[in-house]
């Protein structure tokens, strides 16, 4: 059985988070949000944690809408 992986949204603030949840909420889009794990960053916040194979998904819904950093896959 493979195991599920996952990938993170970073953004450049917990407000940019928390509109991205927003907007992923009102699409039905799976998701959910999580501290960032510490060997990402060290700095305290908040990243979008979905699926790999949800990714494009996710992108897609937040392009033009909100600004992330970066996405790395855990």
């Amino acid at each position: 059985m493979e195991e599920q992986r996952y990938i993170v949204f970073l953004f450049p603030s917990v407000s940019y988070a928390l509109k991205a949840e927003k907007i992923l909420k009102a699409a039905g889009t799976a998701h959910k949000l999580i501290p960032v794990p510490r060997h990402i960053s060290s700095d305290c916040g908040v990243c979008l944690r979905t699926t790999e194979d949800k990714q494009l998904d996710v992108a897609g819904e937040l392009l033009g809408r909100v600004k992330w950093d970066k996405v790395v896959l855990l």
